[in-house]
């Protein structure tokens, strides 16, 4: 299954730490704060609590959705390069 990681961390030090984590299970950044991929349940959940104890009492927000691939299909990307526009 999918799985969507985004997170609002104002400490830089604990930002990263949870972009590398992500990418450790294997997630893809979409977005500065956000990461796609696939992992089971049990990885989900390893992820889950890894990401917990990096953000230990620290000021932030991490979201962790799972994702059907029936869903996944109905996303729409909205993607405007600089320059695009004329």
């Amino acid at each position: 299954m999918q799985t969507l990681v985004i997170f609002d961390i104002p400490d830089d030090r604990i930002r990263n730490k949870v972009g590398v984590a992500c990418k450790d299970y294997g997630l893809e950044r979409i977005q500065y704060s956000a990461f796609l991929g696939a992992i089971n349940h049990n990885r989900r959940d390893e992820l889950r609590q890894r990401l917990r104890r990096t953000l230990g009492k620290k000021a932030g927000n991490i979201q962790i959705y799972p994702l059907c691939e029936k869903d996944l299909r109905l996303k729409i990307e909205i993607i405007n390069h600089k320059g695009d526009e004329k």
